[in-house]
């Protein structure tokens, strides 16, 4: 049984998030406030498992996200979830290209991904 006892009602929801539920969110608000999307979803086999099929090399973020001025390389986690090996090989790589976030459900609940997504182009 899952208690909240000794933790925020918000930490109770994000750890009840799942990861499904906070793309569809962040690429819900991303289009509603001008940004071009890009993500690849993944597919189930006839077999039952599943594969993204594109071309490139394993741990490429979730989302890729363009604004005039600014280009943005988004991982999402669950609350407990984890960086692959792959995931922070790509991040490490792109960090010094563009910006890089690893957003999780208490990014999403204490406002922190719509004011990022909100921030003007610094000048």
């Amino acid at each position: 049984m899952i208690t909240t006892e000794g933790i925020s009602a918000r930490d109770a929801l994000a750890a009840a998030m799942s990861e499904d539920v906070l793309l569809e969110s962040v690429i819900a608000l991303a289009r509603a406030l001008g940004w071009k999307v890009h993500h690849c979803r993944p597919a189930r086999k006839l077999d039952g498992s599943w594969s993204t099929p594109v071309q490139g090399d394993p741990g490429y973020p979730d989302l890729t996200l363009a604004k005039v001025g600014r280009l943005m390389f988004v991982e999402l986690k669950s609350e407990r979830g984890s960086l692959s090996a792959q995931q922070r090989a790509w991040l490490n790589i792109l960090e010094g290209e563009a910006e890089v976030w690893v957003w999780k459900p208490h990014d999403w609940l204490s406002g922190e991904i719509e004011s990022q997504l909100r921030r003007l182009v610094p000048e």
